[in-house]
């Protein structure tokens, strides 16, 4: 009977510490797990649906970045995402004359902060819908409700959708987008 009671004890537990660790779950994104232990790059290496966001990401010198204190947001385009550019558009900002241009097309997608899913439907819901979001490289993007979806809007209009949230990294957090928004300046 004591053999049984103790077992009971630890079922509970093991249930307590499954309960208590979803705080930071561990996601996956691009068929690979995303670490809440890991900086953003350290994660993002591993996703098969952010190469051209990594080759990015090094081609702009923003690694060392990325992997900084932080805290940061990142609203992360996938491989379809950028597939959705002007045909040559990628190709054409990964080039060495073309760094400044493409490190402002990324810190576009980056707010200073970690703010998730909870906040930025906090933050529309109290601006009515709306609310604005200054991001790293001075420009701003607008975030909505469409459906129950956060979408992300640019200057020009262009609108994404965050397609998984709340992907806890250890400098910040990543929201998956589907689409690349694009700065102004």
């Amino acid at each position: 009977m004591k053999s049984i009671k103790t077992l009971t004890l630890l079922i509970a537990c093991a249930g307590f510490m499954t309960i208590t660790t979803g705080f930071s779950q561990t996601k996956m994104v691009g068929g690979a797990p995303m670490y809440p232990s890991k900086d953003i790059v350290s994660n993002a290496v591993n996703s098969k649906d952010h190469t051209t966001l990594v080759a990015a990401v090094k081609a702009a010198g923003l690694v060392e970045t990325l992997q900084g204190e932080g805290p940061f947001t990142v609203f992360a385009p996938t491989n379809s995402a950028f597939e959705k550019l002007p045909d040559g558009t990628v190709a054409t900002l990964l080039k060495p004359e073309n760094k400044a241009k493409l490190q402002g097309v990324l810190t576009y997608h980056v707010v200073a902060g970690k703010y998730n899913a909870k906040d930025l439907k906090k933050w529309i819901k109290k601006g009515d819908g709306m609310a604005e979001l200054t991001t790293v490289n001075g420009d701003t993007l607008t975030a909505m409700m469409d459906k129950g979806m956060i979408m992300i809007k640019d200057g020009a209009g262009n609108v994404s959708t965050v397609t998984i949230a709340d992907v806890n990294q250890s400098n910040g957090v990543i929201h998956v987008v589907d689409t690349v928004v694009l700065p102004s300046k």
